[in-house]
């Protein structure tokens, strides 16, 4: 399917985890590979994230994580999204969440989710790749 416009991307650092760099890092990359982004800032609630990403009318949420709320945050976030229909929204992200975590909260409904270290052009891909397969423009 071809996209008429930019992939848009909500950025966000959930909770009092204050170590932005990393999703600075991600927001920048996803802009240099072509996509929309939206950056909320720091100490957000699951609620300001979904909110956001309503008004902003995106097609992927990124969490980034490194505090060890992962499976607070992300069950949150996506019984949120359940709540206001956002089916054809990518949860994905990344931190330090360990890897049976990881397929845990893949199960429960999030996307593909990466540990330090991950590639941008990998992150930026399967961005693509989700919205294609699951969004309609």
């Amino acid at each position: 399917m071809k996209i008429n416009r930019p992939i848009r991307v909500l950025v966000a650092k959930v909770g009092l985890d204050g170590h932005d760099r990393g999703a600075k890092v991600i927001a920048t990359a996803l802009r240099d590979a072509g996509m929309e982004v939206i950056y909320t800032g720091l100490r957000q609630t699951p609620e300001m994230v979904v909110n956001a990403a309503l008004q902003e009318d995106v097609d992927a949420i990124g969490v980034s994580i490194l505090s060890g709320a992962h499976m607070t945050v992300f069950p949150k976030i996506l019984t949120l999204m359940k709540e206001k229909n956002m089916n054809d929204v990518l949860l994905t992200g990344g931190g330090i969440i360990p890897d049976a975590d990881m397929k845990n909260l893949t199960s429960m409904g999030a996307g593909k989710l990466f540990a330090p270290g991950a590639r941008m052009h990998e992150i930026a891909d399967y961005i693509k790749t989700w919205v294609k397969q699951n969004r309609s423009f």
